[in-house]
């Protein structure tokens, strides 16, 4: 499986708190509420998660933490390609799935429409190709012209039917994969977990980012994207306004040093595209920003700013192999 963790370096935790989000000292926040931090981390769908959130009752604080990272491990069950009794795993195992979740379907639906507004850009049936490179590194090299070609022809977003009665891949040797939106839907599902609960600030870290109203009264969440080639280095602070952010890139997970092949595919070439390093985006839902930064990365800087601009509540920052930067006008950035 894919192992997306992106390249926004998160203000959870309360060292990088201080360090990355200006949060300062934490308990500073003890406005005229007196809120407090707590927070709460686990592992879920390949990647470590971690939620913050600032009340001013324990109970209650811990209590929202709980059912978060629970919807979180939720999705995990259903969607990860790292547990052999997950739902994914058996659709991909057997070709049909009677009675999906229904948040499986909501994710595999919402699939479905973004590959038709980027005419397969984004497609979950990438995983052939994706076994096929993993197969070939583990064999010290990269597939073969012919595999590339095999594993191409069982992808095709066309060929999954849902119902609510089975979700159906119409060819033998089709699989999905979901971590271009899995991780960004988990972090929705607990962003709305503490809602229910009353929390009104919180931060939430599940391989995207989720954000609910402010580290302190004056001052949003900040979150810094990571340069691509340079580790150490943020490109850019975004402020956050309460929308989500998503980062893909071509570096966490590669074939190659030179990162030309890595995990993200081109369904129409059967390889990594070439143009993008990184692509940050913000959407209104975690699952949009996730969804949308792998489109981006396929489709390129001008396709994928034109996109945007169609989108309401969208907007990007793609870093090209070359360094250069492009964004859209509506990015809340601050300098770097």
């Amino acid at each position: 499986m894919m192992n997306r963790r992106k390249m926004i370096w998160s203000s959870l935790g309360l060292g990088s708190v201080a360090a990355l989000a200006g949060f300062g000292a934490v308990a500073s926040v003890a406005h005229a509420r007196e809120l407090k931090p707590f927070t709460l981390s686990g592992r879920a769908l390949g990647t470590k998660v971690s939620l913050l959130v600032l009340h001013n009752d324990e109970g209650a604080a811990q209590a929202a933490l709980s059912d978060a990272l629970a919807e979180v491990q939720g999705v995990d069950k259903v969607m990860s390609l790292y547990r052999d009794d997950s739902q994914v795993v058996a659709l991909n195992r057997a070709g049909e799935l009677a009675r999906p979740d229904a948040r499986l379907l909501e994710v595999l639906r919402y699939s479905q429409d973004l590959a038709d507004r980027t005419h397969g850009a984004f497609d979950v049936t990438v995983q052939p190709l994706w076994d096929a490179y993993t197969q070939a590194k583990a064999q010290g090299g990269l597939p073969s012209a012919d595999t590339v070609r095999t594993a191409g022809a069982l992808v095709g977003w066309r060929d999954l039917d849902l119902s609510e009665e089975a979700a159906r891949l119409r060819r033998p040797g089709m699989a999905i994969t979901l971590n271009g939106v899995a991780q960004g839907y988990a972090a929705d599902r607990a962003l709305a977990a503490v809602r229910r609960h009353g929390i009104e600030h919180a931060l939430i870290d599940a391989g995207e980012f989720d954000t609910l109203g402010r580290k302190q009264q004056d001052k949003p969440w900040v979150l810094g994207v990571q340069h691509p080639r340079e580790s150490e280095q943020i490109v850019m602070r975004l402020a956050m306004d309460g929308r989500a952010l998503a980062t893909s890139g071509d570096y966490e997970t590669y074939f190659t040093p030179d990162f030309v092949n890595h995990h993200i595919f081109d369904p129409a070439t059967g390889h990594s595209p070439l143009e993008l390093s990184s692509a940050s985006v913000l959407a209104p839902t975690a699952l949009q920003a996730d969804g949308l930064s792998t489109a981006f990365m396929v489709l390129g800087a001008e396709r994928a700013l034109a996109l945007a601009a169609t989108l309401p509540g969208v907007d990007a920052l793609l870093i090209g192999k070359n360094g250069q930067t492009f964004r859209t006008p509506g990015l809340p950035a601050l300098t770097a």
